[in-house]
């Protein structure tokens, strides 16, 4: 018969927490990229459609209150199955504003390779970053605070560029934006991995915005570079 002395049992019990924590995280990231990857096909289609049917800019008012209540309706929803149908709602509406983007840089020369370009590169950025953390398993949670200032000086200064139209700014902004968001698939995908994100519709949510804000970065810097 084998004895267990109190120590072989907590370790025993610590090795189960570890493995069960383990795997509650790989369901959690398995889920949300599986859920990110439809998010992503339906933003593409409506995005499409929108530009198809040449369909209006929103403007600023109506997209920021349209993303932040829909935003805030799959927060408030995260833990049923509703808020699986509101991050669609969330997504799909996203892919409606970008649209209107999308056919502006179509219209221009070249505008197709630059559309293309900036997709291409924003899928090559967060596959690589993602692999690398997974790969690695570093844990970048030292960067949330630098991240959270960043993305509040960026915001603001952007509201800026867009009411004082200031080219030089809205470029600066794009070239930053797409630093932060290179930092942010880091940060978000370890804290994934750590157990940090155990709720995979925010999870969804947060990786299909840095995405969104990375495409639209590039666009635009690729777009300037392009007109050169």
């Amino acid at each position: 018969m084998k004895i267990l002395s109190s120590s072989n049992v907590h370790d025993a019990q610590t090795v189960d927490y570890v493995d069960s924590s383990a795997s509650a995280s790989h369901k959690v990231l398995r889920n949300t990229y599986m859920l990110l990857s439809m998010t992503l096909l339906f933003s593409a289609l409506t995005a499409g459609a929108s530009v198809a049917f040449s369909l209006p800019n929103p403007g600023l008012i109506i997209t920021l209150v349209g993303y932040f209540g829909l935003l805030f309706l799959t927060t408030k929803l995260r833990n049923s199955a509703w808020g699986i149908a509101s991050v669609f709602a969330l997504t799909g509406f996203m892919g409606f504003t970008l649209g209107p983007i999308i056919s502006r840089y179509l219209a221009m020369p070249g505008g197709s390779s630059i559309v293309m370009g900036a997709m291409g590169l924003t899928g090559i950025i967060f596959m690589g970053l993602s692999a690398y953390v997974l790969i690695s398993k570093r844990d970048f949670s030292f960067m949330a605070g630098f991240l959270m200032i960043g993305m509040l000086v960026t915001f603001v200064a952007s509201l800026g560029a867009i009411f004082f139209q200031i080219p030089a700014l809205s470029l600066t902004i794009s070239a930053v934006m797409v630093l932060l968001m290179s930092g942010m698939i880091l940060f978000e995908t370890s804290n994934i991995i750590r157990g940090g994100e155990t709720n995979y519709v925010m999870a969804t949510v947060s990786l299909y915005i840095t995405i969104f804000n990375l495409f639209t970065s590039l666009l635009q810097l690729l777009g300037f570079i392009d007109k050169e």
